[in-house]
C-alpha cells in the first residue's frame, strides 16, 4: 500500500530534489529590488540590476507614468470582466490595432499574460490528428502549450533545421496539420534562428509557423520590429506571432498577431481569452505609450544594440563564455557548475550588481549561468564594472562546496 504524504511533506521533498540544497549556501531569489537598491545606496554603493528585461529603459519613463495616472482618473483600475461577456474598454482594440500595424499584421489580440498566450494558442489550435514540432530549448510556456494539446509533440535539436527537415520528411504525411514553433530571441542563450531557412522548409513541407517574439520586440531589427525585420523577411509570411508587453513595452500581458480571419476566430473561441479577464486600462495605456515612445525615441534601439554587443565583447575579452549569444538584449555568462554560478551571483551582489543565477530548473543541470538582461539605460562604466567584478572574483571557497555537498547528501 502506498504511503500517503501530506501536501506539505510532498512539496518539501520535491523542492529538495529541485535544487533546494543550493539555497543552503545562498538564496538570491525573490529579492525586493527597490528595497535592495535603497539599502545599497544608503551604504554608499551604486546598485545596478542586470536581472530586469526593461530593454529600452522605458519602465520609469515620465510620459508613461503621466499617461497611466491620467487613465487611472478616467477609467479606474480594473478591466471588470471577460471582454466577450462583460464588454471591453475603449483602449483594448486601439492597442491591438497599433501592435498589428507596427508588426505588419492584419490583426492582433491581447491577453492578460504572455505565458498564457503561448499556452492557450498552442493547446487550442492543434488537435489529436496534428503534430507540433518545437525547438528542444523552447520556453516553458511553449512546452506547456504542447502538454495541453492532444497533438503529437516532436522536438528538434536547437536551431538545427537540417534535423527539422529530416523529421518533417519522415513524419509530415502522418498528420493533418503541423505547427512549428520557434523563438525570435531565445531567452536563455540570446541567439536567433535562421528565419529565411525555416520559411523555405515551410514552403517545402507545408506547415504553420508560429514565432514567439517575447524577447524580440524592441530588440531585433533597426526599428525594433523583431526577427523578421532583423533578417529581412516579410512578416506576413509568418502565420502567427506571439509576444509579451512585460519587456520592451514596460507593462504586462501578451498578444497574438495574424490574419484577421484567424484573430477573429480566436476572439470568440480561444479559451485563454474568452474565459479570462481583459487587460486593465492602466496596463493598456502604459503599453500604448511605450509602443509610441519606441517609435519616437528610436535612439534607444541603437543604444541597446551597442550595450549588448559591448557587454558580449567585453566578457569574451575577459575570457568569459557567452555561448551563442548574438549580442542583443540577452547575454548569458556560462559557468562550470551550479556552486560556482551561485558564488558568482553572490560576489556580484556584494559589489552592487544584481544578477540572480540560472541553475537546474531554468536550464539543464550541466549548463548553469548568469543571465544578463541588457538595457538601453546601462552605461559603459556599469558594463565594464560588472565584467571587472567577475574577472576579480575569488575562487569558490571550500566552505561553499562543503555546505552544498552536505545539503545535497541530505536531500
Amino acid at each position: 500500500m502506498t504511503k500517503h504524504r501530506s501536501l506539505s511533506d510532498y512539496a518539501a521533498r520535491r523542492f529538495r530534489f529541485a535544487g533546494n540544497a543550493l539555497l543552503e549556501f545562498s538564496d538570491p531569489f525573490f529579492a525586493q529590488i527597490d528595497r535592495l537598491k535603497k539599502e545599497m545606496e544608503a551604504a554608499g554603493k551604486h546598485f545596478v540590476s542586470f536581472a530586469n528585461y526593461d530593454y529600452l529603459g522605458l519602465a520609469n519613463h515620465p510620459r508613461i507614468i503621466e499617461e497611466a495616472k491620467r487613465e487611472l482618473d478616467n477609467l479606474g483600475v480594473g478591466a471588470l470582466a471577460s471582454r466577450l461577456v462583460g464588454g471591453e474598454r475603449s483602449t483594448h482594440k486601439a492597442l491591438e490595432m497599433e501592435i498589428a500595424r507596427f508588426l505588419g499584421y492584419e490583426s492582433a489580440l491581447t491577453l492578460v499574460s504572455g505565458y498564457l498566450a503561448n499556452v492557450t494558442t498552442i493547446s487550442w489550435l492543434m488537435g489529436k490528428r496534428d503534430a507540433i514540432f518545437i525547438d528542444e530549448l523552447a520556453h516553458n510556456s511553449i512546452v506547456a502549450g504542447t502538454d495541453g494539446s492532444d497533438a503529437k509533440t516532436i522536438k528538434f535539436r536547437h536551431n538545427d533545421f537540417d534535423h527539422l527537415d529530416h523529421l518533417l520528411a519522415r513524419h509530415r504525411e502522418e498528420y493533418r496539420h503541423v505547427l512549428v514553433v520557434v523563438e525570435g530571441l531565445y531567452s536563455m542563450d540570446g541567439d536567433t534562428c535562421d528565419l529565411p531557412g525555416l520559411l523555405q522548409l515551410r514552403d517545402k513541407h507545408q506547415f504553420w509557423l508560429m514565432l514567439d517574439e517575447a524577447h524580440s520586440l524592441g530588440v531585433l531589427g533597426a526599428t525594433g520590429r523583431g526577427l523578421a525585420e532583423h533578417q529581412g523577411v516579410d512578416p506576413s509570411r509568418i502565420d502567427l506571432i506571439v509576444g509579451t508587453m512585460s519587456k520592451t513595452l514596460a507593462s504586462c500581458g501578451g498578444y497574438i498577431c495574424g490574419k484577421k480571419q484567424v484573430i477573429d476566430w480566436f476572439r470568440y473561441t480561444l479559451p485563454g481569452f474568452v474565459y479570462s479577464v481583459g487587460l486593465s486600462p492602466l496596463i493598456l495605456t502604459a503599453a500604448r505609450t511605450a509602443l509610441a515612445l519606441m517609435q519616437e525615441e528610436t535612439w534607444r534601439i541603437g543604444k541597446l544594440a551597442h550595450n549588448a554587443e559591448f557587454f558580449r565583447d567585453a566578457a569574451n575579452a575577459a575570457g568569459l563564455s557567452t555561448g551563442p549569444a548574438i549580442g542583443r538584449g540577452v547575454v548569458p555568462i556560462l559557468f562550470q557548475d551550479s556552486v560556482e554560478t551561485m558564488w558568482a551571483s553572490q560576489h556580484l551582489l556584494e559589489k552592487g550588481f544584481y544578477v540572480p543565477p540560472i541553475v537546474q530548473v531554468g536550464v539543464p543541470k550541466d549548463q548553469p549561468r548568469l543571465r544578463f538582461f541588457i538595457s538601453a539605460n546601462h552605461t559603459d562604466d556599469e558594463i565594464n564594472g560588472v565584467i571587472a567584478a567577475l574577472k576579480e572574483m575569488p575562487p569558490v571557497s571550500e566552505e561553499a562546496h562543503r555546505i552544498v555537498a552536505a545539503a545535497m547528501a541530505g536531500a
